[in-house]
């Protein structure tokens, strides 16, 4: 028995559940057909080396991080979102009143992981500040100049959330569906481009992540309507996982805020404090029957 079912719910899982059910497999056409025109682009552009990637995108990434490194605090912020544990943070209380969002989350961010450091370790790409003058260009927090460039990791993150965002919440007027699409696709290619503002990537390597973690976000969609695997993570014997889990996730965010003092992460701690409470105290309740 589900604790939380007599409570009130944002949105029902029945209709989060109806929403990524009606999802066909013809939707990975886009990210599929914007992969085939990256590449393109690459080999169009004799690109596909890496000294040609770097090349092909100097220009571009500096007149971006340029204009984007104006407002260093807001993006240093923003691009704290592509950390699962500040965004997960967030999206907590859908453990309480729509459960079936974190059903499909588990498995796409298993994926995006793997992706993600499958793909840096395949690519091998230096990042900017590993090939360019650290004077040249703007660069905000620490500096990052491994071979990890391509994709970027929290583009990979941001775009898995959201694809899972935006078609639990797909409203069912085409109008309503248009405006969601934009609101959802804006705010993550405006996070995503937040790391080339502060030097992480090139503009190539936070598309490139965007797209691959879109797909990771279908394909945790798809793997959870139809093999059901994590269907049962709101029974009471998980309710310790899920705990742990928040307790973590809190003391992550104040070992942050020791250390870099950011509103996002005052914000993300604030978002834990009710699930938390809400949970442990289904627990505890659970546990007296």
């Amino acid at each position: 028995m589900n604790v939380f079912s007599s409570k009130p719910q944002l949105i029902s899982n029945t209709a989060v559940s109806e929403n990524l059910s009606r999802l066909r497999a013809i939707i990975f056409l886009l990210p599929v057909l914007l992969v085939i025109c990256l590449l393109w682009f690459l080999h169009y552009q004799n690109a596909l080396s890496i000294d040609g990637y770097i090349r092909v995108q100097k220009n571009s990434f500096y007149f971006l991080n340029s204009f984007l490194g104006k407002y260093p605090n807001l993006l240093f912020n923003l691009t704290q979102l592509g950390d699962a544990i500040v965004f997960l943070s967030f999206l907590s209380v859908f453990i309480v009143y729509t459960p079936k969002i974190w059903e499909v989350l588990i498995p796409a961010l298993l994926l995006s992981f793997i992706l993600s450091y499958s793909l840096k370790a395949i690519f091998a790409v230096p990042r900017p500040a590993a090939v360019f003058d650290h004077n040249s260009f703007v660069i905000v927090g620490k500096i990052r100049a491994g071979n990890t460039s391509l994709p970027s990791g929290h583009s990979i993150t941001v775009f898995t959330i959201l694809a899972v965002l935006l078609f639990a919440f797909m409203p069912r007027k085409m109008d309503n569906k248009i405006i969601w699409s934009l609101l959802i696709v804006s705010f993550g290619i405006m996070l995503i481009f937040t790391r080339v503002g502060i030097g992480a990537h090139y503009p190539i390597d936070v598309i490139a992540g965007g797209i691959v973690g879109y797909i990771a976000g279908l394909t945790g969609i798809f793997i959870s309507c139809r093999y059901k695997i994590w269907s049962r993570i709101t029974r009471k014997k998980y309710y310790p996982i899920f705990i742990l889990f928040l307790l973590i996730c809190a003391a992550t965010l104040i070992n942050k805020i020791i250390k870099q003092n950011l509103i996002i992460y005052y914000l993300s701690l604030a978002s834990l404090i009710v699930p938390l409470y809400k949970i442990i105290y289904a627990y505890a309740k659970s546990i007296k029957k």
